[in-house]
């Protein structure tokens, strides 16, 4: 039998492993000699000892989001730039990080062109809701028909369907990039027709309203698709730059720099 911990430093150290708490546990000899020099007081040290232990959880439940939702990057709200893209509205986009939408099973639809961070958002509403406990998924259309075609062929849509249908947020990015067969848009108006109401799905595209039908090749099935998406949905239509091209340019003008530098030198 173990002896009995003879100071209250071991006794909060065992009580935080009894109740698994390693992220606590690994901080509490830094915040007990904070505690104990004045540096902080009790409450301060309580709170700095539980921030510890619910970092440590959103790391896993992140980690664990990454691995089962396909994420395809961790990109978060604190790392768009508002600046570049003056034409969102910030307080709309705060507001949905805070993820009242999945409590109401509300769809989110960025609507752009290329390069301006509609994927960037989408991914930091999983994220958010990946560490929130919530599962998630992510997949292009195109990767998403894909796989539900090769489900299809295989026998094993139904099993498909309740992997697409079951998350409490689905992220269908990059609609209108490539063409959509008419089995691929049957097979994806199933997956919104079952997560009507229900959960909430996230969408970015770079085309119009107007548009989807040409993108899944049936008028008729866009607008069915659409009036579902739309019932109960959050629209954000960004209209500015492209962050890829910013990059590009900048990149030019640098070399440019170098370019003119060297040229300099040599005369």
């Amino acid at each position: 039998m173990k002896p009995a911990p003879n100071s209250r430093r071991e006794r909060v150290r065992a009580m935080l492993a009894d109740l698994k708490m390693p992220g606590a546990l690994e901080a509490v000899d830094d915040i007990l000699a904070s505690a104990d020099s004045g540096a902080a007081t009790a409450s301060e040290a309580i709170e700095q000892l539980l921030t510890a232990q619910v970092e440590l959880r959103n790391n896993r439940r992140l980690q664990s989001a990454m691995r089962s939702s396909r994420l395809p990057a961790v990109k978060t709200l604190a790392d768009f730039d508002f600046a570049f893209q003056p034409s969102i509205k910030r307080e709309q986009i705060e507001s949905l990080h805070e993820l009242g939408f999945l409590e109401r099973a509300e769809n989110v639809i960025l609507l752009g062109p290329p390069g301006v961070g509609k994927s960037h958002l989408a991914i930091s509403l999983a994220i958010a809701a990946a560490e929130s406990g919530r599962r998630v998924y992510y997949g292009t259309l195109a990767a998403l028909i894909e796989s539900l075609v090769a489900a299809k062929t295989a026998g094993n849509l139904a099993r498909r369907l309740k992997v697409l249908t079951h998350p409490s947020l689905l992220v269908v990015d990059e609609i209108g990039y490539l063409p959509v067969s008419q089995e691929g848009a049957i097979l994806f108006f199933q997956v919104i027709n079952a997560r009507h109401e229900r959960v909430s799905t996230v969408l970015t595209s770079n085309k119009g309203f107007e548009e989807w039908g040409g993108v899944l090749g049936d008028e008729v099935m866009a607008a069915a698709l659409i009036d579902r998406l739309l019932h109960h949905c959050h629209i954000v239509n960004i209209r500015g730059n492209s962050y890829r091209m910013r990059a590009h340019q900048d990149l030019l003008r640098l070399t440019r720099h170098d370019e003119d530098s060297v040229q300099a030198g040599a005369r």
